[in-house]
């Protein structure tokens, strides 16, 4: 069963691990990708439907995880395909599910769902195989605290600095690790949920990655002597995060080039006096338009985030370079003298197009690359 704290219920099947999960109920309107959805670590907190009615037909491979396993809280799906055929495929969704313990639920309306969800919200959310009590359902539902004033990151981030030296996936090659190149610039990382395919985007283009954990100081970043700071996506209320916020500001006076990413370009802007705000029910897709204001070119986005930063709040020193056409709310910006900028949405590509990789070369530009 599938309780939304309104009271709403939604019987369904379990595919997943035996259990009970609390988390936020939201929606992806991805078509493809949902391997890469599970283990992103943007999702922590978060109860997972998929508005595409079939789920898991190519299965699951080892190539597609954005990390060592799931983060979401539970899954939700209209259908659980009962074939999975891919020439990568491993093992089926649900053997992944019950193998990873993520609660997962299908044979739901999630058209019904998605729009109550789209009308009233993001709601909290209980999906259980153990209490079919509505009532101890909906309390449980209306127990858990939510998302707003959260600090996820700890949960997700690494539990050291290491190196990172894989690249993009190609077919016929899977992901190659290039060799070194003189020239290549380093690139120091913090780890707020960082997903694989960022850091194999970034070698791709000539760096050298290290990546460090989410509670790394300035100094410790700044020992490891980069040429660029890359801010990663995360889950949870950016405002929360106020030891890397005050990270993130020291490091704004050392002058080096900087690049964020989701939490990391909400993280930024507050670092440079802006604010966020909850989202009514968030952007999550690889469908997302977002227009580039400095080009003049749509592009179509793949984007998680459930918060947003207020454009009525940034600094003057700080241009807004990309805005949504679903809502018209801050999709980049860039700063006016430092070497700055960040984009909300995902520009890695997994899952999603490819039309925002230019931002990865923009990085390296700004670098000297």
């Amino acid at each position: 069963m599938l309780a939304l704290e309104d009271g709403t219920l939604f019987l369904g099947r379990s595919i997943g691990a035996p259990g009970e999960a609390v988390g936020e109920v939201c929606f992806n309107t991805s078509l493809t990708g949902y391997q890469e959805i599970m283990t992103d670590p943007s999702y922590a907190g978060q109860i997972v439907t998929m508005t595409a009615p079939q789920i898991g037909n190519v299965g699951i491979n080892l190539e597609d995880m954005e990390s060592d396993r799931p983060h979401i809280r539970g899954f939700v799906m209209r259908e659980s395909s009962p074939i999975s055929s891919n020439w990568r495929s491993l093992e089926s969704l649900p053997h992944f599910l019950k193998r990873s313990g993520v609660v997962a639920i299908d044979g739901l309306d999630t058209r019904k769902l998605t729009r109550i969800l789209r009308e009233k919200g993001a709601q909290r959310g209980v999906i259980s195989t153990l209490d079919f009590d509505p009532l101890s359902l909906k309390v449980k539902a209306r127990a858990w605290p939510g998302l707003t004033g959260m600090d996820l990151t700890g949960e997700v981030t690494c539990a050291a600095a290491y190196p990172w030296s894989e690249g993009v996936w190609r077919l016929g090659h899977g992901h190659e690790t290039p060799e070194p190149a003189p020239g290549r610039k380093r690139v120091t990382a913090l780890d707020y949920g960082m997903k694989r395919n960022i850091a194999r985007n970034l070698v791709s283009e000539g760096c050298e990655v290290t990546i460090l954990p989410a509670t790394a100081t300035a100094r410790e970043v700044l020992d490891t002597d980069p040429e660029g700071i890359f801010l990663s996506n995360g889950p949870g209320d950016p405002a929360a995060v106020e030891r890397a916020i005050d990270t993130i500001r020291q490091l704004l006076t050392v002058g080096k080039p900087i690049f964020g990413i989701c939490l990391g370009h909400q993280m930024l802007c507050l670092a440079l006096g802006g604010r966020t705000e909850k989202l009514k029910f968030g952007h999550r897709g690889g469908n997302h338009p977002v227009l580039n204001l400095l080009t003049g070119q749509v592009e179509v986005t793949s984007q998680n985030h459930g918060f947003v930063v207020r454009e009525q709040d940034l600094p003057p020193e700080v241009e807004v370079t990309h805005r949504s056409l679903f809502d018209q709310t801050v999709e980049g910006m860039r700063h006016r003298e430092l070497p700055v900028f960040s984009v909300q949405y995902h520009p890695e590509a997994s899952p999603g197009p490819h039309d925002a990789h230019y931002l990865f070369r923009q990085f390296t530009a700004l670098m000297g690359g």
